[in-house]
C-alpha cells in the first residue's frame, strides 16, 4: 500500500470527541523519545505530519490523521520519562486508557520499542495490559540503524523470550524499523492494508 494522502483531522483529550466514523483506525504509542513522530512521518512519506522534538513528551493529545481517505492513523502521547508533571501523567494515562477501552473503530495498536535497550518493565506491563483487555497489537522496534545486525537480533530475542517466559502463548506481529534508513514502514503499511481488507469484509457498508 502507498500513502497518497495524509491529512490532520483533530487533536483532543476526550475520546468522545474523536471522529465519529465507521472507518478502521490504528494507534501508535510508545515510551517518550522512542522515535514515534519520525516513524509516522516516514510511514506517511510526509516530513512534518507528526511534530518531532528533541524534548521527550512532545505529543500530549490524541491526534487523528486521515490516510488515503479510508483509514485513520492515531498518534497517542508517549509514556515513561516525559518531562511533564505527575498530574499531567495521570491525565494522559486516563485518556489513553479510555481511548483503548472505548474506541470501537480501533483495529490494532502498534507499540513502539527502542531496539537499543533491554526489555523495560513499563513496556512489558503495557503489553500485558493490552492482552488482558483483548486489544490486538503489534510490536514495532525503532532505531534499528543504531545497532549492528547481531545486536539487533539479540535484543529482539531478549524481548520475545521475556514475553514467552510469562503468560504469552504466542507472539504478536513484529516489525523492525529505521526512520533514518526508511526501512520497515512498507511492511507496516502492507500489514495495515491486510487488516483494512478484513475490516471491510466483516463490516460491510
Amino acid at each position: 500500500m502507498q500513502v497518497h494522502s495524509a491529512t490532520f483531522i483533530i487533536s483532543n483529550t476526550d475520546v468522545s470527541k474523536c471522529p465519529n466514523t465507521a472507518i478502521p483506525e490504528y494507534a501508535f504509542i510508545g515510551r517518550s523519545n522512542v522515535g514515534k513522530s519520525s516513524l509516522l512521518n516516514t510511514i506517511c512519506n510526509k516530513k512534518n505530519l507528526a511534530k518531532t522534538s528533541s524534548r521527550p513528551g512532545k505529543t500530549q493529545l490524541i491526534n487523528h490523521f486521515l490516510i488515503n481517505k479510508n483509514w485513520h492513523l492515531v498518534d497517542l502521547p508517549g509514556f515513561g520519562y516525559a518531562r511533564v508533571s505527575k498530574t499531567n501523567k495521570k491525565k494522559f494515562q486516563k485518556f489513553i486508557t479510555n481511548y483503548f477501552k472505548q474506541r470501537n473503530q480501533l483495529v490494532s495498536a502498534f507499540l513502539l520499542i527502542d531496539i537499543r535497550h533491554e526489555p523495560q518493565p513499563i513496556d512489558l506491563n503495557f503489553m500485558q495490559w493490552l492482552g488482558e483487555n483483548y486489544i490486538p497489537f503489534s510490536i514495532v522496534f525503532t532505531k534499528a540503524d543504531k545497532l549492528k545486525p547481531a545486536a539487533r537480533e539479540r535484543n529482539i530475542n531478549n524481548y520475545t523470550n521475556k514475553m514467552l517466559e510469562t503468560q504469552w502463548e504466542e507472539l504478536p506481529p513484529i516489525f523492525i524499523t529505521s526512520s533514518l534508513h526508511k526501512t520497515g514502514s512498507e511492511e507496516i503499511l502492507t500489514y495495515i492494508n491486510l487488516l483494512n481488507k478484513d475490516f471491510t469484509e466483516t463490516n460491510p457498508l
